[in-house]
Parts: C-alpha cells; sequence; structure tokens
C-alpha cells in the first residue's frame, strides 16, 4: 500500500481564483447598486409602490423564463472558446450599457414615459446579466473536482464580491449630499456610468483569464439552432426533469430560495428603519448610520464570517457549516428587533457580526455544493451540465428576488409606509420592525429544515468521483490493491497450512480485544507512519508541528517507524522520530518524475550522513507501478548503496514483484515486501496462514537475505474483496494474528498503518480510508465503539 501519490491533483491557479472573484464583484455590483437606486424612483421619481414593485418584479420573471435556455445553451456550445468565454464577455457589455442608460430618465418627462422607458432598459440589463451569469457561474462550478477546493473557489469569489455590499451603501450618503448633487436624481443618472462602466469591464475579465479548451468538434452536444427550437425546448424540460430528481439539489435550491428570499424581502426596511424610527424621519441626522449599517455587515462578512465558514466547512462539512451559520443569523435577527433603539443607532452594531453570517454563510456553502451536485447529475446521466444546474440554482435565486420585490413593497403598502411623509405612523414603525426580523428567521428556520438531511458528504462525493474516474478510464495502479487473487488458489487445493489461525478462531471477540490491547502496550516492531492530517493529501507540504504531534501519539506502541518520501515536509519526520528514540526506515520516493528522483536520493542520503536513517529505501512499489523500468530501479539502488556503505539499502514492493527478479535481490541488502492477505480476497480465518505462505515464498528466492515484512494490515471498514471482510473485529483479529506470528517466527513487520487517511479514498475507495490503529482524527480506535462482524 503506497502513502504517496505522484499524481497529485492539480491546484488552480490563484490568478484564475482572482479573476473569478472579480467577475463575482460584477455580478454583485449590479444589482446592490439597483436596489439602492430603486428607492430613488419612490421617492424621487414620483412613482407608485405598485410600479416600483412591478419594475422590481417584471424583469425578474423575465430573467427567470431567459436563465434556464441560456443553461440549455452555454452547455452545448460548440466553439474555438470553449461553452463559456464568450458568452461572458457578450453579457457582460450588454449589462454594462444596459445599466447607465436605464438611469438616465429625468423627471419632467413624466412617470408614464419613465416608467415604460426604465422597463425596457431594465428587460435589455436583465439580459445581459443572463447572459454573462450562467456561463460565468458554470465557469466557477467547473473550475475544480476538489471537494474542499470548491469551497475555496467560491469563498474567494464571494470574499471579492462582498465588496459590492460594503462600498455601494456609501451610495445612500453620496446621492443626499448637497455639496456633490443637487438632487438623488442626478446623483442616481451619474452613479449609474460610475458603476456601470467600470463593472462591465471587471465582468469581462473572466473571458480573458479563464481559459478553456475548444468544443468545436464535441460530438456529444446537442445541436441549437432556430430550425431544432421545439427539440430545445423539449430537451431543456427533460433536464429539469433530470436536474430536480436529485434530491440533494432541491434541497439546496429551496434552501437558499426561503434564506435569500426572506432576506431581500426586509433589506431595504433598513433604511425606513433607521431613517424613520431612530431618527423619527430626518435624513439628515440619520447621516451615514444606513450606510454604516450596510457597508458594517459587508465588511464583517468579507473579514469574519466567509474564512470563519470556509474553516467550519472543512472540519465540519459543508451542509453543518451552512446549519451553523444560518443559526447564528437568527441570533442576530433577533437582536437587531431589541437593539434598534431611538437615538441610540450605534446599539446595532453589536448585532451586525451575527445577522451576517445568513447570507455570507448561504452562498460560501451552497455554491460550492452545487458544484457538488454536478458530480452527481454525470454519475446519474453521464453529462457535465454546469451551465443548466448554475441557471436553475440561480433561476431560484432570481425567483426569490422577484418575489422579495414584490412583497417587500406590498407589505409597505399593506401596513400604510408613505415615502413622501416625513414621519410614519408608531403602527407603520411597529410593523416595520417586526417583518425586518420575523420574516428572515422564519425564512432560515424553512432552509435549515430542508438542509437537515442534505446528504452529500465529502466522503460520499469522492466515492462518486472513483466511479466516475473508472468510466472514464483515469484510475491510476497505486498500490497492490489491483493485483488481488494470487494465492486464492493455494487454499483450493490444499496448500495452505491453516492451523496457525485455530487457536485464535476460538477465542470470543472480547478476548480478542484484550490481546489486541495487550500487545499493542506492549510495542510493536514497527509501524508504517501516517503523516497527513484531514482535508490533506499526499503532496501537501507537512509541518513539523503536525509530525510531532502524531509521533507522540504513536511512539509509546511502537520501536520503528517507516516513512515513504524524504521532500514536501517528510525529511522532518527521522529527526523527530530519532528525538523520540525510534528507528526510522526511510523511503525515497521513486516515479516517473526523474527531476523528483534527484531530489528524493540526494535528501534520502543527506538525511543518512546525519545519522537518521536505520535502512534505507529507494522506492516503494515502482515496478508494482510500472513507472520506471527494473534496470533504472537497480541503477537508483547502487547509487545510494555507495553513498550509503554502512547502512542497509533496499527496495519496498509487493512480495511477488520479487519473485522472478534476482538481478533486484542482488542490488538489495535485504527485502522489504507487502504482504497484504486482504488483497489477496482471503478469509480472516485463513489470515495468518496466508500471510505464512507468503513469506515462505519470498524465502524461496531471498539468496539467504533477511526479509523484513514492510507492510501488512487489515481495513476496517470498506468494500470486501472476494472472502476477505473490511469490519473492525476482522482489523483487530488480524493485527492479533499476524503480530503473534511474526514474534513467535522472529520476523519483523511493520504494521499498516498508523492512521486513518481520508485522502486515500481517490486510489482504493472506502476501503482506503480505514487502515489505521488510529482513526483520522487520532483516536485510538479500539477504545471507541464496541465491534461487531
Amino acid at each position: 500500500m503506497s502513502n504517496n501519490n505522484t499524481n497529485t491533483k492539480v491546484m488552480v491557479p490563484m490568478y484564475k481564483k482572482i479573476a473569478f472573484g472579480v467577475g463575482m464583484l460584477a455580478n454583485q455590483m449590479f444589482p446592490a447598486a439597483l436596489g439602492v437606486f430603486m428607492v430613488v424612483l419612490l421617492a424621487g421619481f414620483g412613482f407608485d409602490p405598485w410600479m416600483v414593485g412591478f419594475l422590481t418584479f417584471a424583469p425578474r420573471l423575465f430573467d427567470f423564463i431567459i436563465d434556464p435556455i441560456m443553461g440549455f445553451i452555454t452547455d452545448n456550445t460548440r466553439s474555438r472558446w470553449g461553452r463559456r468565454r464568450h458568452y461572458v464577455f457578450i453579457g457582460a457589455l450588454i449589462m454594462g450599457i444596459s445599466f447607465l442608460l436605464m438611469w438616465q430618465i429625468f423627471k419632467e418627462n413624466g412617470v408614464n414615459f419613465n416608467f415604460f422607458y426604465f422597463l425596457t432598459f431594465k428587460l435589455c440589463l436583465y439580459l445581459g446579466l443572463t447572459i454573462f451569469s450562467v456561463p460565468f457561474v458554470a465557469m466557477g462550478y467547473e473550475m475544480s473536482e476538489d471537494f474542499h477546493e470548491r469551497t475555496q473557489i467560491m469563498a474567494i469569489a464571494q470574499w471579492i464580491g462582498q465588496w459590492a455590499w460594503v462600498i455601494v451603501p456609501w451610495f445612500w450618503i453620496i446621492m443626499y449630499d448637497k455639496e456633490l448633487f443637487s438632487n438623488p436624481e442626478v446623483a442616481t443618472r451619474t452613479l449609474a456610468i460610475w458603476v456601470g462602466i467600470p463593472c462591465m469591464i471587471f465582468a469581462m475579465v473572466p473571458a480573458f483569464f479563464i481559459t478553456s479548451k475548444s468544443t468545436v468538434n464535441e460530438t456529444s452536444y446537442k445541436s441549437i439552432n432556430i430550425r431544432n427550437i421545439g427539440e430545445i425546448f423539449k430537451n431543456l424540460i427533460h433536464e429539469f426533469k433530470e436536474a430536480f430528481k436529485i434530491a440533494d439539489f432541491r434541497k439546496l435550491c429551496f434552501a437558499t430560495f426561503y434564506t435569500f428570499n426572506a432576506f431581500n424581502t426586509v433589506a431595504q426596511f433598513t433604511f425606513f428603519i433607521i431613517v424613520y424610527y431612530l431618527f423619527n424621519g430626518n435624513q439628515q441626522a440619520a447621516g451615514i448610520w444606513p450606510a454604516i449599517f450596510g457597508s458594517g455587515g459587508a465588511l464583517v462578512t468579507t473579514f469574519l464570517v466567509i474564512p470563519l465558514v470556509v474553516q467550519m466547512a472543512k472540519k465540519i462539512g459543508k451542509k453543518k457549516a451552512f446549519l451553523v451559520s444560518q443559526s447564528i443569523s437568527i441570533f442576530g435577527y433577533i437582536l437587531l428587533y431589541f437593539l434598534f433603539i431611538p437615538g441610540k443607532p450605534y446599539l446595532f452594531l453589536i448585532a451586525i457580526p451575527f445577522f451576517s453570517f445568513g447570507i455570507g454563510g448561504l452562498f460560501t456553502t451552497m455554491m460550492s455544493m452545487t458544484a457538488d451536485v454536478c458530480d452527481v447529475d454525470e454519475l446519474n446521466y453521464g453529462q457535465r451540465r454546469e451551465g443548466i444546474f448554475g441557471a436553475i440554482y440561480w433561476w431560484v435565486v432570481k425567483f426569490g428576488f422577484a418575489v422579495a420585490g414584490l412583497l417587500s413593497y406590498l407589505i409597505l403598502d399593506v401596513i400604510n409606509f408613505d415615502g413622501n411623509l416625513t414621519t410614519q405612523t408608531p403602527e407603520t414603525l411597529f410593523w416595520l420592525r417586526f417583518c425586518f426580523s420575523a420574516i428572515p428567521i422564519a425564512g432560515t428556520l424553512t432552509a435549515i429544515y430542508y438542509m437537515w438531511n442534505y446528504g452529500l458528504t465529502e466522503e460520499k462525493l469522492k466515492e462518486i468521483q472513483i466511479e466516475l474516474a473508472v468510466r472514464k478510464g483515469k484510475t491510476k495502479v497505486q498500490s497492490s490493491a489491483y493485483l488481488s487473487g494470487k494465492l486464492v488458489s493455494l487454499l483450493k487445493n490444499g496448500s495452505i497450512d491453516t492451523s496457525i489461525d485455530k487457536e485464535l478462531n476460538q477465542k470470543s471477540n472480547a478476548e480478542i480485544e484484550s490481546m489486541y490491547s495487550e500487545i499493542l502496550d506492549d510495542r510493536l516492531h514497527g509501524l508504517c507512519f501516517s503523516p497527513y492530517n484531514e482535508n490533506q493529501k499526499a503532496g501537501d507540504i507537512l509541518s513539523a508541528e503536525q509530525i510531532k504531534r502524531r509521533l507522540d501519539i504513536i511512539s509509546p506502541f511502537t520501536s520503528w517507524i517507516r516513512s515513504f518520501s524524504c521532500t514536501e515536509g517528510n525529511e522532518l519526520i527521522p529527526e523527530i522520530a530519532h528525538q523520540k528514540g525510534l528507528k526510522t526506515v526511510v523511503g525515497a520516493w521513486i516515479s516517473n518524475d526523474k527531476t523528483r528522483n534527484e531530489k528524493e536520493i540526494d535528501a534520502l542520503i543527506k538525511l543518512a550522513k546525519l545519522g537518521l536513517v536505520d535502512i534505507a529505501v529507494v522506492g516503494n512499489e515502482v515496478l508494482h507501478r510500472n513507472e520506471i523500468s527494473e534496470q533504472e530501479l537497480i541503477a537508483y539502488i547502487k547509487r545510494v548503496k555507495e553513498a550509503l556503505p554502512n547502512i542497509p539499502v533496499g527496495y519496498v514492493d509487493a512480495y511477488y514483484q520479487f519473485l522472478d527478479k534476482p538481478n533486484l535481490i542482488s542490488s538489495c541488502d535485504l527485502l522489504l515486501v507487502n504482504c497484504y492477505p486482504f488483497w489477496e480476497g482471503a478469509n480472516i480465518d485463513y489470515a495468518a496462514s496466508y500471510l505464512k505462505n507468503m513469506m515462505e515464498l519470498t524465502k524461496n528466492v531471498a539468496q539467504g537475505k533477511k526479509i523484513i515484512i514492510s507492510e501488512t494490515g487489515w481495513p476496517s471498514k470498506g468494500e470486501a474483496v472476494d472472502a476477505a471482510i473490511p469490519s473492525e473485529i476482522n482489523a483487530i483479529k488480524y493485527f492479533v494474528s499476524s503480530q503473534k506470528w511474526a514474534k513467535n517466527n522472529d520476523v519483523d513487520l511493520f504494521y499498516f498503518s498508523s492512521f486513518d487517511e481520508s485522502w486515500k479514498v481517490i486510489q482504493e475507495g472506502t476501503v482506503g480510508t480505514s487502515w489505521g490503529i488510529w482513526d483520522k482524527n487520532e483516536k485510538l480506535k479500539i477504545k471507541q465503539k464496541s465491534y461487531v462482524i
């Protein structure tokens, strides 16, 4: 079993993540500015509340209709620029021009003319927004396949995008500053230009920096032309049905709808509460407090909420991070009801860090989880449809926005709010405050209800990705796991003496558990060291702190440890182990990466010359992986032997790799063999007998050299291999039987492994994650649970 991986995941470059974030800034700036400016229609241009409500709802309804169509188009586009980039550019252009033209209205033209003028360009704005946002969001979904990097991509995008909400609240101050503008109507005409042109440029950034492959020759896409418009709508309806068949996607959509819809229904009440309740209708006295409320919340979201939610998602999972963040926001909305106190506006600042977790936690987690759902869709239907899923998800968001806009002004109408009055009645102000807290709380509780049983965990997603990789032929042979069944015929022929297992098979589970503890407390000969923390993978840089912490845990239970690499922080392991009195088998990781091989060998030699290596190992299962030839490996071994004449030098591989390679054996000072009855499909009742037979086969070709079992073990969960069944009690049985056999026969044995490591799911499925004596959280597994077959 390899503890490293030369084929580590390629991380998305930071400049691409930032480019996506810049696009998100534009994506959020347009609606954020629109929300502020819309108040001027009511108070400045004399629009009736129902007009403003209609202007909010109708374009969103238009958006609601065309978003899914755009999703289908972008998913099936054949182009030299790929499926997304040119749409992002064109949409950005339309958005910017439409936004600045939309606000070039004048009071003297009359309410009716301005109403239809505004409606026309707002429809154009939303057409551009759809052409831009649907492929833009799909870009983000397909940037990475990694569970946690998806969260990081969305967090960076939300972090940059949040600056729209930091900046826009100050438009309240600018618009009503008599020294800058004669009136708010003039202000909106000017600010629209300041917003429209820069944000149009920001929206174009992803088109230039997030590159994609040509899809000109893609044959699996559906045709898009006027002649088959009927077929397009038929396919679109079909894809909608397929998307909503995924229960977890439905939960994401419903939870987002209720959370976002409730927030936006009352968002504009903030200005009215501050001006009319806290300052009795005196806008001049209210000063910068409306801006402080909005900008303060966005700053808290940017610098506190998003980083914390990302960390929570890594520690407890995306679903729990969502549930926790929304629960915190409920507490914030309760506080706001009591902390809106006339004459003391500073008190509401106490609630801002709490209620900001609502929207900040929503999109950081939900966009990442939607990307995960796209993998489920591919598993179910064999297609990558980020565009259609992004369109449906944001369709729900935008529909919620439309409903919120309509409800917002309907509520204002029902509670008798009148923007032309300097002061409002006490009843109106009470209902403003009540709705401001009660509606978001109700929406958030509904969202929590929907997400409570969301089931797409990191482990489940990794299993899905493995299955997808198998379908695509992308899986690579990483360990002896893929060559099972070699000794099964010996059992059928009666060639294996199973007598050494009989004594253990007569013991009860409780007795076996007791023997397990006694053997562990009495110190093992050796352990394979698993250095990677949860959420790390092979290739990540190891810290001295994590190595020391894990060695502190295992050092009382072993005399030797075995490491697998001499770079990326692994070079720290031998020194820290020696400081704790442990002996070391230190491996240089060899692969088809010749440059890395040189670094590994040089580091191994350096460590050995410092007195930190007791046995030097050149390569781990590299012949099994078929990455270099036997001759190349022997050359590396000879080179290390010449540099280290006083240290035993060997090579690690599955025992059967040595059976027909006498030249390899001759080049080694000792043989280090991996023996896994589990991968041979052995029944646990005969596992120790299998191990004995593996050793006997190796002895026959060993040329009298010492043989060390460099790896053996049994998983506590996962997929079965023939008669070999993973379970906690079987793992305990094999531990006891292998250790007793090794001690009775004077065999040096390194048990695999010290800790469970989740990243191995990519190579071996669930079974790859559960070989440790300690679990992934560094807890001794035998002390945590009862063991049932």
